[in-house]
């Protein structure tokens, strides 16, 4: 944690240094880790607009006045993809068409997996694959990673004149990722094996990066409660699996985790992959990671291996 934390210190103290050469361009970022990730090269230069604030969610969001005004302004436009943000498919090719649309889903180099099958994680009967890639992607560092020297080079291209800037915070901010992955593999292996339960399948990357095992989620779509058939199935897996944890989200309800563990051994507890609750800016994505680390070992921490 100290690493990291005298990383990021020095993005800050070179930023400032440096200075902007140039006015910054016009930036709006989709959710809250991009537009930290966005805000992390930006630094000494700009500030990127955010446009799913507070503890909203790409999977119900509706477009405000003030996001329609800044995308009709940018110059650059920062999002994962169509498959998360689809309320933004339209007005990135409408409101913000004089603007570079950067779908960061699209970044070569990135760890990419398909997505989990159902709210048990069955596999597919006919092994069948095809289809869109899970959209969840920040959520590996090492993706993470791709990003940041993505959105980089996309800024160096819309404004030379801070290209440098863009760069060196990139290679600061890459520096602070790394730190970061072996910071939570270290708190995270106790964790390894441990069976739990989320509540909508977001975290296939931050699992596959860090070796930890949810064996289902509660709900399939994030906007759609599940039904009792469901529920049973789900309920079932806590009892039968074992499950040490059942995590609620800030932004849904945790009325879904209170049926689920009634009767049963599993533990509650609560894991943000947007970062609800976190303040904007540079620093948001690696306490976000780190949030999530902190909150499965510790709701694991006393179970068996």
């Amino acid at each position: 944690m100290r690493v990291v934390a005298r990383l990021a210190a020095a993005v800050l103290f070179l930023t400032t240094l440096i200075g902007p050469a140039s006015a910054a361009p016009n930036v709006v970022a989709s959710i809250k880790p991009v537009a930290s990730l966005v805000a992390a090269v930006m630094q000494g230069v700009g500030t990127p607009h955010l446009i799913v604030a507070g503890n909203g969610s790409p999977h119900t969001y509706a477009l405000k006045p003030s996001d329609a005004a800044a995308l009709q302004q940018a110059d650059l436009v920062f999002w994962i993809g169509p498959v998360l943000e689809n309320f933004l498919i339209d007005p990135v090719t409408t409101l913000a068409s004089k603007a570079t649309s950067v779908p960061l889903e699209d970044v070569a180099g990135l760890t990419r997996l398909p997505p989990r099958r159902g709210g048990t994680f069955e596999a597919d009967d006919d092994g069948d694959q095809a289809g869109p890639i899970d959209p969840h992607l920040w959520l590996d560092p090492d993706n993470a990673k791709v990003m940041v020297a993505a959105i980089a080079v996309a800024l160096a291209r819309a404004d030379p004149g801070n290209a440098v800037a863009y760069a060196a915070n990139s290679r600061t901010t890459q520096a602070v990722l790394d730190a970061l992955v072996a910071e939570v593999e270290t708190k995270l292996a106790p964790a390894r094996g441990k069976p739990f339960v989320v509540f909508h399948d977001a975290y296939q990357y931050f699992e596959n990066r860090f070796n930890v095992s949810a064996i289902g989620s509660i709900v399939v779509e994030p906007d759609v409660m599940p039904g009792v058939k469901r529920l049973g199935e789900i309920r079932d897996k806590v009892q039968n699996l074992a499950a040490i944890c059942v995590f609620s989200e800030p932004e849904f309800t945790s009325s879904l985790v209170e049926s689920l563990t009634e009767g049963t051994s599993a533990r509650k507890a609560v894991l943000d992959p947007l970062g609800a609750d976190l303040d904007d800016g540079p620093a948001l994505y690696v306490t976000l990671i780190r949030n999530l680390a902190d909150n499965l070992a510790s709701c694991l921490a006393a179970a068996p291996a």
